[in-house]
């Protein structure tokens, strides 16, 4: 019988944590690429927009409050 979710990563967490004692083990569940992959990707996407809008603006002149 196959658990998902929070219950299995707990289960499998006890099976490693048993086998060392002392030590504690940090299973990932697949949903947490979305955390640790796709919002940084998505951060540094923006950035990188944001600085070659800034550069395109500042080579232009566009964008100036005078």
């Amino acid at each position: 019988m196959k658990v998902d979710g929070a219950e299995g990563v707990m289960l499998k967490q006890s099976q490693f944590q048993g086998m060392k004692k002392g030590t504690h083990i940090h299973l990932k569940l697949g949903s947490d690429r979305i955390t640790s992959v796709a919002i940084p990707a998505l951060l540094v996407g923006t950035t990188i927009l944001m600085m070659l809008r800034g550069v395109w603006n500042m080579s232009h002149g566009t964008g100036k409050k005078d």
